[in-house]
Order: C-alpha cells, then sequence, then structure tokens
C-alpha cells in the first residue's frame, strides 16, 4: 500500500511539473486594440527544436518548414487575424488589428512541419486582446503599388514607410492601424513576372489633425489631376519625397478618414400595432391564357415516327427487294466454276488421246495394272483383267496400296 501511495504521488507530481512546463512555454504577447500586430515565426527558431544536437557539431540546417495555425479547437484563425507565408524558405507572418469586440484571449496553435524530415513541431501562442492605449480619431490610408504583403510586414520596412508619412502628416505620433494586401481588398493577380507586384494598402492613425499636404488629397484640383491620369507619385506641391522608390505611394488611391466626427447612430425603429393596414379585397392575378400544344405533340412524337418509318422501308427495300443482283451473281459464279470443271476434263481427256498416240516409248510401270509398287512385279497379260493397252483405265481403278503384293507367291 505504501508503495502504490509513492506512485500515485510520484505521477500526481510527474503531471503537475509537465503541465507547468507547458503553460510556462506557452507564449504570452498583449495585444492593444484598433493597432496593428504582427508576430513573426522565424525558422531558425525552430530549426533548433528539430535538431538541437547539431549545435554541439558545429552543423547548421536551413530546412524547409511550413507553418500552419488555427484557433485551438476551431479549424481556422479568428476572424480579426490572418496568416502569410510565400514559400518554405520564407518565415511567416501573424497579422491583424483588432476591434473593441475582439477583446479577450485567444490561444493559436502553430504547427511547423520540417520538409526535409518531415518532423512535426507544435507551438502555443496565447494572444490577449486589451483595450485601446491610444486615441487616432484622424486616420489615412495610403496605397504603395510596388510592394507585398509579406514585404511590408517587417518591422525595419514599417519604420521605413512611417517616415515617410511623418514628413507629410508633419508629426512623429504616427501608429500603424493595418496592413492589408490589395487582393483581399478585389485586386487582381498579378503576373509572376518581375516588376509586377501586388500592392499594399497601409493605414496609419494619429491624434494629431492633418497637415496641409494632406489636406490637399481632398481637394478638387488633385481629384481632377487623377481623373485626368496624372502623377500620382505625390501630392501637388511637392510635399513629400519617398526615400526608397518601393515605398512610393499612389496618392490617388489613398484617403482621409476622420473618426473624430461622431455619426448619429441610425434611429430606432417605431413598434407598430401588430396589425395589418387594410389594403382593400383580394384581387387574385388571372389566370394564364391557354396554350395550344399541338406543335409540340408533332416536333416531340409526330416528326421522330416518321423519320423511323421512313428509315425502316429503305431497310426493307435494301434486305428485300435488291437480292436480284445477288442471285445475279451467284449465277454468274456458277457459271465460271463450270467452265473451269469443262475446261479441266477437256484438258485430261486431250493429256489421255496424247499418252495413248506414243508407241514408241513404253509406258510407266506405274501406269500399267497390276503393278506392286514394292517388287516392281506385274501379274502376266492373261491375269489381267484389262487389256494390255491399259491407257484407258482409269487411274483409281489402277491404284494399289504400296505395302501390298497382288502377285500370288
Amino acid at each position: 500500500m505504501a508503495d502504490r501511495g509513492r506512485g500515485s504521488l510520484a505521477f500526481t507530481l510527474t503531471v503537475c511539473v509537465a503541465s507547468f512546463l507547458v503553460v510556462q512555454a506557452d507564449t504570452m504577447i498583449p495585444v492593444p486594440a484598433e493597432q496593428l500586430f504582427v508576430y513573426e515565426l522565424q525558422r531558425e527558431n525552430f530549426q533548433n527544436e528539430f535538431a538541437p544536437f547539431l549545435k554541439h557539431y558545429g552543423q547548421i540546417y536551413n530546412d524547409p518548414m511550413v507553418f500552419k495555425c488555427n484557433k485551438e479547437f476551431f479549424p481556422d484563425l479568428p476572424r480579426w487575424l490572418r496568416f502569410t507565408q510565400r514559400h518554405p524558405y520564407d518565415n511567416g507572418y501573424l497579422y491583424g488589428t483588432p476591434l473593441q469586440q475582439d477583446l479577450g484571449k485567444n490561444i493559436i496553435e502553430i504547427f511547423v512541419t520540417n520538409k526535409r524530415s518531415y518532423d512535426t513541431f507544435r507551438e502555443r501562442l496565447v494572444l490577449n486582446v486589451v483595450p485601446a492605449v491610444n486615441s487616432m480619431p484622424y486616420q489615412a490610408e495610403f496605397f504603395i503599388p510596388l510592394r507585398e504583403i509579406e514585404k511590408v510586414l517587417p518591422s525595419t520596412v514599417q519604420e521605413e514607410i512611417k517616415k515617410d508619412i511623418q514628413v507629410a502628416w508633419k508629426t512623429e505620433r504616427l501608429h500603424f492601424v493595418n496592413i492589408t494586401s490589395a487582393l483581399d481588398r478585389g485586386g487582381r493577380v498579378p503576373l509572376p513576372l518581375a516588376g509586377h507586384y501586388e500592392g499594399v494598402y497601409v493605414k496609419l492613425g494619429s491624434d494629431q489633425y492633418y497637415s496641409d499636404c494632406l489636406l490637399r488629397l481632398q481637394t478638387p484640383e488633385h481629384h481632377r489631376e487623377c481623373e485626368a491620369g496624372g502623377k500620382t507619385w505625390k501630392i501637388p506641391g511637392d510635399c513629400i519625397a519617398c526615400t526608397y522608390p518601393s515605398n512610393c505611394v499612389s496618392w490617388c488611391k489613398s484617403v482621409l478618414i476622420d473618426l473624430s466626427q461622431v455619426t448619429p447612430p441610425p434611429p430606432d425603429p417605431t413598434m407598430g400595432t401588430g396589425i395589418l393596414e387594410d389594403g382593400g379585397e383580394f384581387n387574385p392575378p388571372e389566370s394564364p391564357p391557354p396554350r395550344d400544344f399541338f406543335p409540340d405533340y408533332i416536333v416531340t412524337v409526330i416528326i421522330p415516327l416518321v423519320l423511323a418509318l421512313v428509315l425502316s422501308l429503305i431497310l426493307a427495300y435494301i434486305m428485300c427487294c435488291r437480292r436480284e443482283g445477288v442471285e445475279k451473281r451467284n449465277a454468274r459464279t456458277a457459271d465460271i466454276q463450270l467452265y473451269h470443271h469443262h475446261t479441266i476434263h477437256g484438258n485430261t481427256d486431250e493429256l489421255r488421246t496424247m499418252a495413248g498416240s506414243r508407241t514408241d516409248v513404253a509406258q510407266p510401270l506405274s501406269t500399267l495394272p497390276m503393278f506392286n509398287a514394292r517388287t516392281g512385279e506385274r501379274a502376266p497379260p492373261l491375269q489381267s483383267p484389262y487389256p494390255s493397252d491399259s491407257v484407258s483405265v482409269p487411274l483409281i481403278m489402277a491404284q494399289q496400296e504400296p505395302n501390298v503384293d497382288t502377285l500370288p507367291r
């Protein structure tokens, strides 16, 4: 009993330690609402999980890895969170902007598959959405046509874009609100060629009002210039210049979003009495006019029957009325056969006549009657039932078995 108690205690301690280690392995990240959240899944960090012993031997693999993310006990991610990974040799990114109604914990399961060894590793990421810290009533959305979504999510690129927007906004108090691929906005997939990009929409917010440069986006002159196909890389007045050409903004697709002006909510619906108003007497619709189905009957029944009858008559004529030609052909074949038979018979008689006219040459023994093919002897003329001139004797009657001796011993 004591051993059993110690064993159960040890099992309980093991389970507690394992659960403690599992909880400690989870990554806890606070996520402010209404602000951009980006989490990079680096392949180098998971490479140590697949082959930790390689560090002692100085070997480092650069294995391709595939990430799959979903909410715990759910097949997909939360509605505000997205994941992207272009290639197994690229890092993955979880990104999105939670709203006020998304407050609370979200446990994200991350499954990593090593495409070289096909080992799998699982990690949990706990995202705690907290209320918004900074109030950003003034927001602006900019379109960057020479970028793709995974090229904008790194923090270094975000800082480069923010510095360019700070120059135009005349303030440093800017925060990213959202980053969206143009494909999610209904954009077309570009060609897989150099110089073709998807495009990215970047939204930033601040508590500072818009500068004069940004306010020019709402002027009629700017709208006319965009409709006429004018310059889209800069605001009229040269208020901004991009530090990097790939971060240049298409200002014709950029908009200002002022959230400081609260729009009144729609009026509440008025409650009625629940009784329908009197609409008069019910007037049913008129019956449709009668339809004549005889043309349809002719097309679907009569015409196919007529065609079938015509084809049957043609087939019967071919099978029954065209036999005269067959009989003539058979008769002609019989005439040819009779002619060949007559010709063979006449040739045979001619050969027999020619053979009977030969007097100076002795007849072959094989043509004589009563000839023994084994001994070469023949019967005396008196014993032969035929005359010595046996030319007229049929060959069938003159034939004998080669191994039968017909002569008397």
